[in-house]
């Protein structure tokens, strides 16, 4: 189960299948709200959409069971850990700050102000999720990871009922992870999205995603251990479906939440994902049912997923960028007249959507094409 193969199809089309709807209900078409599947839920609550970023940590730790494999000192393991979570920070943080200039109300050429700059993000939580969950399945036991996740897991919900707004301690401007990056960031670098400074992103929140990785992780290397078998799959999905089971139960006390990123979102997501790589490898590595090679499509964002995702949302920034006629975005004017008047509404929004996800493939396919895999 360790081969090139199972490594790259199985794996990179779960990856690949994650980065294409992330880009997709990452940048909906202006002038119309988009389909509500495609957006995350308000608050409380679960979307389609809300699968997409805890499927790329449950894929990240997935990973993992192959790479850490490959280091023969704890000396290399750490370097090279402690490298990768520093550079994936930082860039997502630039990602934020990016373009790094602005124009004043006079219209002369600013530097942007750092004060203002967001400090975490998506990427940022990708970065913290791999160095935690990292560190945890190589120096501990599989019973003390297993024990310390449960911790997390328990120990956020606790955090956010103790520390959180008295009579509303999982609202959006009540909850403990709201008040403690604003204790250590202040409003300016907190994500502004929201109707409030709120960021989804938060430091308290990262604590249960870090299990999102660990079961990715436990799930690649099951897989490897037992191989490719019904018994393997069957396994992985009754773990799956008893995750969901106890996600929609404990819903009733500690709500299924994206945003809060409750314990019981980890659960029905992580539950959702142990079933969907199954299917996967089912589908894929045991029928080799692949009638039209859609797979390969997949596997174009998932040989490249990081720095895909990274060019899509600096090419969106630029798209907001570039004006053209009144002062209107480039991006503005191009739904404007374009979607907006092929097939106005949502339906609009969802083609703008998928033709930049496809701009966004094309680059992929390129690089495929020229076995160019950056390493992020």
């Amino acid at each position: 189960m360790s081969s090139l193969k199972e490594r790259f199809v199985a794996l990179d089309v779960f990856r690949g299948m994650t980065i294409c709807f992330m880009i997709i209900v990452n940048t909906p078409g202006s002038g119309a709200i988009p389909y509500s599947p495609l957006e995350h839920a308000t608050w409380h609550g679960f979307t389609p959409t809300d699968l997409v970023f805890p499927s790329f940590l449950f894929a990240v730790g997935n990973a993992m069971s192959f790479s850490l494999k490959k280091y023969a000192s704890n000396t290399a393991f750490l370097t090279k850990i402690i490298k990768r979570t520093l550079l994936i920070f930082l860039i997502g943080y630039l990602m934020y700050w990016f373009p790094f200039f602005g124009q004043n109300s006079a219209g002369e050429i600013i530097s942007a102000p750092v004060a203002d700059t967001r400090i975490m993000g998506v990427l940022q939580r990708i970065a913290l999720c791999y160095f935690f969950g990292s560190l945890l399945v190589h120096y501990f036991s599989t019973k003390k990871v297993i024990i310390i996740s449960i911790i997390l897991l328990i120990g956020y919900w606790i955090l956010l009922l103790a520390f959180g707004n008295p009579s509303q301690p999982l609202s959006m401007m009540g909850n403990a992870g709201l008040y403690l990056d604003k204790f250590l960031m202040g409003t300016n670098h907190l994500y502004h999205g929201e109707s409030i400074p709120f960021d989804p992103e938060g430091w308290l929140s990262t604590l249960p995603s870090i299990v999102n990785v660990i079961i990715g992780f436990f799930a690649g290397r099951f897989i490897q251990n037992k191989g490719k078998t019904f018994e393997c799959l069957s396994k992985l999905m009754l773990v799956g479906a008893l995750l969901i089971f106890i996600a929609l139960w404990w819903n009733f006390i500690f709500p299924i939440n994206k945003k809060l990123w409750s314990s019981s979102f980890v659960f029905i997501t992580c539950g959702l994902d142990l079933i969907i790589i199954s299917a996967l490898i089912y589908i894929l590595e045991m029928k080799n049912w692949n009638p039209i090679h859609w797979s390969g499509f997949f596997q174009i964002f998932g040989r490249n997923p990081l720095f895909i995702y990274i060019l899509s949302e600096l090419l969106v920034v630029v798209l907001f960028m570039v004006h053209v006629g009144n002062r209107e975005s480039l991006f503005n004017y191009i739904n404007r007249t374009v979607f907006q008047v092929v097939a106005p509404g949502a339906f609009g929004s969802f083609l703008f959507a998928i033709f930049f996800m496809l701009i966004c493939w094309s680059i992929g396919w390129w690089l495929n094409k020229r076995k160019i895999y950056v390493k992020v």
